[in-house]
């Protein structure tokens, strides 16, 4: 499009003097009936929630390509205000795609299922085990790889016995106890690898990790600070236990892991053998009684040794002046043949 056509498709543009929003012309009137349901539902139509899209598209039914041209309208208005388009959310995608949702519920129950079957004692295998099971858990949410590798620590939270987790765009899932049962097994997973991260806050190394671990101690939870929340949710571990700070796992990893519990060949951790905390060779330092005339010996040991090297500075002299003497003559000897 040149720019006299861009010029022109912008004078077109509606103008909604409520919001003071800039409306391309083409999606006025998707727009407006969004806007218009948003003030009889008292919700706020930019930013939009992803819940509060798929409620709009619950309450008015229609076709999916009409449902798709509503949305591409609303995120239309929100990228050109400068906002992330609400409609791109798994929450939207579910509603508006129900074999999509269907498979991946199948596979989200599949995910939890492998969740539950992850290693909870043992080293370093507990310590993979807790991680991955909540990786599973959130990607049984439907989340993207991108999204789950930008959570931080601040963006999980427990209401109750309800895990709520936000992502960066600003869509929330909640994951509720099992209806059938009443378990939490998302909850219990979580706290499992939060106590991992507020271990390490306060007492940062493997080696003490891998004893409490092994001997756990209560653990009390004091509230993230700045430094502390920015940090992420899921980062990388190596074989020796090591967890890197700061540093967040990189969605081609997430997306292997994922694919390896699912096909049943995820890597198994060996359980390596803790030694006890107070199992260590103690070193005795001996009692040794020293000489009276140690001190004086020593001094006077010093002095005879520095009147026996004095001698060598002439000595050296010497040797210095015989090579000097053998150059010369080995130069001339040079010059004449």
């Amino acid at each position: 499009m040149t720019s006299t056509a861009r010029e022109a498709t912008r004078r077109n543009d509606v103008h909604d003097p409520t919001l003071g929003l800039r409306i391309p012309a083409r999606y006025r009137h998707d727009w407006a009936l969004f806007a218009d349901w948003c003030a009889a539902a008292d919700h706020n139509p930019i930013p939009a929630a992803p819940d509060t899209l798929a409620l709009f598209l619950h309450e008015h039914p229609a076709a999916v390509a009409t449902q798709r041209r509503r949305l591409s309208a609303i995120n239309a208005v929100h990228t050109g205000h400068g906002y992330p388009a609400s409609g791109r959310t798994e929450t939207v995608r579910r509603h508006l795609d129900t074999t999509r949702a269907q498979r991946l519920d199948r596979i989200g129950r599949l995910l939890l299922q492998r969740a539950a079957e992850l290693p909870t004692t043992g080293w370093p295998s507990e310590l993979f085990g807790r991680r991955d099971a909540l990786l599973l858990v959130l990607a049984a949410t439907g989340m993207s790889f991108a999204d789950l590798t930008r959570l931080r620590r601040r963006d999980v939270r427990l209401d109750g016995d309800v895990l709520v987790v936000t992502t960066r765009t600003g869509e929330r899932f909640r994951l509720a106890p099992d209806p059938d049962t009443g378990n939490t097994p998302a909850a219990a997973i979580y706290r499992r690898w939060a106590e991992i991260q507020t271990f390490l806050d306060r007492y940062p190394g493997t080696h003490l990790l891998r004893h409490h671990l092994t001997d756990p101690t209560e653990i009390v939870t004091d509230p993230l600070d700045a430094e502390q929340a920015r940090q992420p949710l899921l980062c990388p571990i190596d074989r020796w236990g090591h967890l890197p700070h700061n540093q967040s796992m990189t969605p081609q990893s997430v997306s292997a892991l994922l694919r390896a519990h699912l096909s049943g060949h995820a890597p198994v951790r060996r359980a390596l053998p803790v030694p006890p905390q107070n199992d260590v060779d103690v070193w005795a330092e001996l009692d040794i009684v020293l000489d009276p005339d140690y001190y004086d010996r020593g001094t006077a040991a010093r002095h005879r040794d520095h009147e026996t090297l004095e001698s060598l500075t002439d000595v050296f002299d010497e040797i210095e002046a015989r090579a000097d003497t053998l150059l010369k003559d080995l130069m001339g000897l040079l010059e004449r043949l």
